[in-house]
């Protein structure tokens, strides 16, 4: 059953991340596959939105107290079921049980970096119910500043990538002269890229949950409040604030194709697992461009066409370097001009 859990239940909630897990080596897959199955799991209680704050608050902090010690009291999960909009999302609370056994079988050391990576990001998932929890569609409520925002990101999935490297560093490659501490930074800089990548794709969806995640202080150097991105036609008025957010996603996400080229040449299946995001990522980027993204009838995601061609070629690329090395610079260089350089539709 544990094996359903991290394969079945994995892909029916991680979408196109879960061939990323997938393709992960050995050694590492399973405790990879666990920390985001249970990350999914907090994720999927935060935002239970027909639940209110202070349930949620009390459930992620049950949560959290059976993850980072011992198995005492049940946990109340199921007043949140009937908040989800998928069946695989019930079933993620339900065997939320057996989960938390497949933790606590995990190597001590395993254990101990699944444990501080979650800790992390349920603590960025309290923060954010905190921050938002008065927010509503007529009352939205943004982040301060910058510097909220890099914190948030951090907490939600840069902090991810701090976890990937010690634990591959440890499981792949012990001892091996590598500077793993500088492997550490890129990758955290690499989840904070996917997340601002998400962020700006569903900003219309945010908004309209009270949620504003542009920064108040660049919304009002551009004459903006955040109501105002409720507009389709303020595109332009938000073209500055929008373009340094890409800008910052852009930068991160190369620093996550560096991390990926650091990487030793023999981990053939670790360099594509996360060449997959970077690449994914970059696509999504351009498509974010192109778009009005304060118009909420659309929907930015990249094709399962254009995933599957992304892979692939990823695959066929990989025994000639320059060209493998190659793909993201010219997913960069296809990226298109600033939306505020062509006329509004």
């Amino acid at each position: 059953m544990s094996d359903e859990l991290l394969t079945s239940l994995l892909r029916d909630v991680s979408r196109s991340f879960y061939l990323t897990m997938r393709a992960l080596p050995g050694p590492v897959r399973r405790q990879i596959s666990l920390a985001y199955l249970l990350a999914r799991t907090t994720d999927t209680i935060a935002d239970a939105g027909l639940a209110d704050v202070p349930s949620r608050l009390r459930a992620l902090a049950a949560l959290r107290a059976k993850i980072l010690g011992p198995d005492d009291p049940p946990l109340p999960l199921e007043p949140f079921l009937s908040s989800q909009a998928t069946p695989a999302e019930q079933v993620l609370l339900k065997r939320c049980p057996e989960s938390l056994r497949l933790l606590r079988d995990l190597d001590p050391d395993d254990r101990r970096l699944v444990r501080e990576v979650l800790d992390i990001i349920i603590g960025g998932q309290e923060l954010d119910l905190q921050r938002f929890g008065s927010a509503t569609g007529s009352r939205i409520v943004a982040l301060p500043a910058q510097s909220e925002l890099d914190d948030y990101t951090y907490r939600v999935a840069g902090c991810v990538g701090e976890f990937w490297t010690r634990l591959c560093a440890a499981r792949l490659w012990p001892g091996a002269p590598l500077d793993n501490q500088a492997l550490e930074r890129k990758g955290v800089r690499f989840g904070q890229g996917l997340q601002l990548v998400n962020i700006l794709r569903d900003l219309p969806r945010d908004l309209r949950r009270g949620r504003c995640y542009v920064p108040a202080q660049s919304l009002a150097a551009a004459g903006l409040a955040p109501r105002d991105l409720l507009l389709a036609q303020n595109q332009s008025r938000f073209q500055p604030p929008l373009d340094q957010l890409l800008a910052l996603a852009q930068s991160h996400l190369a620093a996550g194709w560096e991390y990926t080229g650091l990487l030793p040449k023999s981990q053939a299946r670790l360099r594509l697992a996360c060449a997959w995001p970077a690449l994914i990522g970059a696509r999504t980027l351009r498509k974010l461009r192109r778009e009005n993204l304060l118009d909420d009838s659309r929907r930015i995601k990249v094709s399962r066409p254009e995933l599957r061609s992304l892979i692939l070629r990823s695959i066929l690329l990989y025994p000639w370097p320059a060209a493998w090395n190659a793909q993201f610079g010219k997913e960069m260089e296809l990226i298109p001009a600033p939306f505020s350089s062509r006329k509004l539709p």
